[in-house]
């Protein structure tokens, strides 16, 4: 099996860049992000803050989270319910980092993330595959970008969704993410030694895919 991991800020490409990887390889796409971002969605559901770490930890066993692929697309299914269309709002994708710090969160996405590597050639993304998810990856990818860049990216993604954005609000958002992202106490946000930093400030899309493919392949 081959297992590539990338790691990563918010906002710099990881999903989509992995997504396109995983189409052309043949490999099976594993965003954790999103086991997260289904996670604090059910929080929010419920009515519980995403800060407030005992109640989420009270009401962890309670959520019903599946992975499901449907042709080589991942699926996050809550409570029986494809979820890939409502998990990618702000307020969700902060309710997934405050929830993220929490170890017994984490835990819970690390069986099903190791199980899911185990049997397939998978190309995982998130903020500590590398680190903490996958550490015997057969690659390892730290995929970057500038404030400004990744900012502009999500408000650009937030109005062609037809979603009100404010530039300013969302590069203050990013900041504050990747500060918790990379302090927390478990698993926190690192480039590990053995990854390759790609930085995507000036790259296409498709620039970023062929440059990573080229390195898969080379070890392949």
């Amino acid at each position: 099996m081959i297992n590539i991991a990338i790691d990563g800020p918010a906002g710099a490409g990881k999903s989509t860049i992995a997504k396109k990887i995983a189409a052309d390889l043949g490999y099976i796409y594993v965003d954790t992000g999103a086991m997260f971002r289904a996670l604090g969605l059910y929080m929010l559901r419920k009515g519980i803050d995403p800060s407030d770490g005992e109640a989420v930890k009270d009401n962890l066993s309670g959520a019903d989270i599946d992975i499901r692929f449907v042709d080589g697309v991942q699926c996050v299914i809550l409570d029986q319910e494809n979820v890939n269309g409502l998990i990618r709002t702000e307020e969700v994708s902060d309710a997934a980092s405050k929830i993220a710090v929490l170890p017994e969160v984490r835990k819970k996405m690390l069986i099903l993330q190791r199980n899911i590597a185990a049997g397939h050639d998978v190309i995982m993304d998130g903020r500590d595959i590398g680190s903490a998810v996958l550490p015997d990856a057969d690659l390892k990818i730290y995929l970057t970008a500038s404030v400004e860049v990744r900012a502009m990216r999500r408000y650009k993604e937030n109005l062609d969704k037809g979603i009100k954005a404010d530039l300013e609000e969302i590069k203050a958002d990013i900041r504050e993410r990747d500060e918790r992202d990379m302090t927390r106490s478990e698993a926190p946000l690192v480039k590990v030694p053995d990854a390759k930093e790609v930085d995507t400030s000036d790259m296409s899309i498709d620039e970023v895919v062929s440059y990573i493919e080229d390195m898969i392949r080379s070890i392949a």
